[in-house]
């Protein structure tokens, strides 16, 4: 503040004259400030303007808002209060807002969550002007044009959420200096161009959800430094080149899912028997060449699809982990035995051997040393060189087994598996409500559901659109329970208040579920809703992606939200009472 004191006026003017200068030069010096800010992209330029003095300054937030929504066609009109008020503090559409008290007492930007919404139009560069932001979510519109580049100024930024877009244009090199991001969403857009090699400088980035894009040139081998790395999700894109070798050297990586490029005539390097805490392995037709890596120094392995290639040699005798459930190795050159090791695999489901040049005899060991009859086992044997079945031919429940197209077929006791199949485990569909509530019915949106003590109860749920996108299994039943088990143990709800009430398989392969999520039952004077501050912080655990990931289930991602009747306003912002500040 500049101040003046009757001794000493300022260049000798009247003391009048002096205030009404230095409120001139106050306002000069704040807005010259600001604008020196804004064109840094470094700092937040003063994001709420407040006080008399101030009101002459450009409020560079509301600015930046306003040409982001320009930018934007809103047919259904969702971004209409975007024309009145603070954006803080008068409930702006999906603009979430907290004091910072480490450096001002102003309110700044924090999310904007603007996910399903039917918007069009483009990103506007004014977006970078956000600089306190820390979630950017577009998810599930039809938004055209490039990632403006000006993204890169928002270094507060930990969550990047544009897929399920029609976002074009090449990648900005700008994205691999935002220090604090933790994931970046891009999947399902028409991206096209190489993968930057800044991108090697996201030391705090654990996702990289980049499939169904049209990603090109060579995975750059510069992202084998990155340290905390868990998920390479580049699965349906332009890839080619060579797989990189020095992949195994990311000390987290959890999943990497190539499917669907093209690296032509590469192998897959041996290093990758080193990825130690890899869960899940899945270059499904990826024109790889070559033998199939020795995989069994891979102790906690659950999935593993190297199918549509044209791997050549025999299947590695080494024993892979205990922890498959499914081994996908179908449409190669592999020739040799079965393994012996694939009878002692407890928890697989499917094993993909079809169309390749195996031989000699089929183990019944495979199914008849499951410990557990009532889990299901898919075992896809066609079109290879197998001459008989070493054992009983009598299966157990739950499992089947399909052989034709093999000179065993010509034996009587085995042509009853030889029959044309119906497709595999991918095309899996459950319905089951754990709701067996039929004697209330209940005016929508209010619902029956069945409480911990057994009796049924109306209340009106939280609806959630659901996708496991890279699940480590192929038969969703054996792990219903453990979801239903998970999901609320890391939304901190009941086992009975989620309904899990569909599960459907959909291409990738991906389950595409539905959740309903009811309040808590306590007594007979109950509430038949969730209060205002519980359906915050439950939505808020999906967008913020609060719910920790399960080596199992795998990353998931939120397609919608259903909020219907008590909480139609459940995502308008609140004033800053009501979230979370930093300290």
């Amino acid at each position: 503040m500049i101040r003046n004191s009757g001794a000493f006026p300022l260049l000798g003017m009247s003391k009048s004259r002096a205030c009404t200068f230095g409120a001139v030069l106050l306002i000069w010096l704040c807005c010259s400030s600001l604008l020196v800010a804004a064109q840094d992209g470094i700092t937040d330029p003063v994001e709420v303007v407040q006080g008399r003095m101030m009101t002459k300054c450009l409020n560079f937030a509301v600015k930046a808002l306003q040409d982001i929504r320009n930018s934007l066609i809103d047919i259904n009109k969702n971004l209409s209060n975007w024309r009145r008020g603070d954006p803080c503090t008068s409930n702006w559409t999906g603009v979430l807002c907290f004091n910072t008290t480490k450096e001002d007492a102003y309110l700044h930007v924090r999310e904007l969550q603007l996910l399903n919404m039917n918007l069009s139009g483009t990103l506007s560069p004014s977006l970078g002007r956000l600089s306190y932001m820390e979630i950017l979510d577009f998810m599930w519109n039809r938004i055209t044009g490039s990632i403006p580049p000006e993204i890169g100024n928002i270094k507060s930024l930990k969550l990047l959420l544009l897929n399920g877009n029609q976002l074009t244009g090449p990648l900005p090199k700008e994205l691999g200096y935002l220090p604090n991001l933790d994931r970046i969403q891009i999947d399902q857009n028409h991206i096209s161009g190489p993968i930057p090699k800044s991108f090697a400088y996201l030391n705090s980035t654990k996702h990289f959800h980049m499939n169904n894009n049209s990603i090109s040139g060579q995975i750059p081998a510069e992202l084998s430094r990155l340290p905390k790395l868990v998920h390479i999700l580049l699965d349906n894109n332009n890839l080619s080149g060579t797989l990189p070798p020095d992949l195994y050297k990311l000390p987290q990586l959890l999943i990497l899912q190539l499917d669907n490029n093209h690296f032509d005539g590469s192998t897959i390097p041996p290093s990758y028997g080193n990825m130690t805490q890899l869960l899940k392995l899945s270059l499904r037709n990826c024109s790889l060449r070559g033998p199939m890596p020795d995989l069994s120094g891979i102790p906690n392995l659950g999935y593993l699809d190297l199918s549509f290639n044209q791997l050549a040699g025999p299947i590695p005798p080494n024993k892979l982990s205990e922890n498959l459930t499914t081994i996908r190795l179908s449409n190669n050159n592999l020739n040799g035995t079965i393994p012996a090791y694939f009878s002692e695999l407890p928890l697989l489901q499917l094993l993909s051997i079809a169309n390749n040049s195996l031989s000699g005899s089929v183990p019944s060991t495979i199914w008849q040393t499951r410990t557990n009859r009532n889990e299901g086992l898919d075992l896809h044997f066609e079109n290879n060189m197998l001459s008989n079945i070493s054992g009983s031919t009598s299966l157990p429940q739950n499992v089947t087994l399909w052989l034709q197209g093999n000179p065993a077929c010509s034996d009587s006791n085995i042509v009853k598996f030889c029959g044309s199949q119906n497709g595999d485990m991918d095309d899996q569909n459950t319905t089951e409500s754990n709701v067996t509530c039929l004697t209330q019915s209940c005016p929508p949106p209010y619902e029956n559901f069945k409480t911990s003590a057994s009796s049924c109860f109306c209340a009106a749920p939280l609806i959630f659109e659901y996708r496991l996108k890279s699940p480590g299994f192929s038969n969703f039943i054996p792990y219903r329970v453990a979801f239903q088990e998970y999901l609320t143990s890391g939304l901190e709800l009941y086992l009975y208040q989620l309904d899990l009430s569909s599960a459907a398989w959909e291409k990738g392969p991906r389950l595409k579920m539905q959740l309903k999520l009811f309040p808590d039952y306590v007594n007979g004077n109950s509430s038949h809703t969730f209060n205002d501050s519980e359906v915050r912080r439950i939505v808020s655990m999906f967008t913020g992606w609060n719910i920790p990931d399960s080596p199992i289930f795998g990353p998931y991602e939120l397609l919608g939200i259903n909020l219907l009747g008590p909480y139609a306003d459940g995502l308008s912002p609140k004033p800053i009472s009501v979230l979370s500040k930093i300290n």
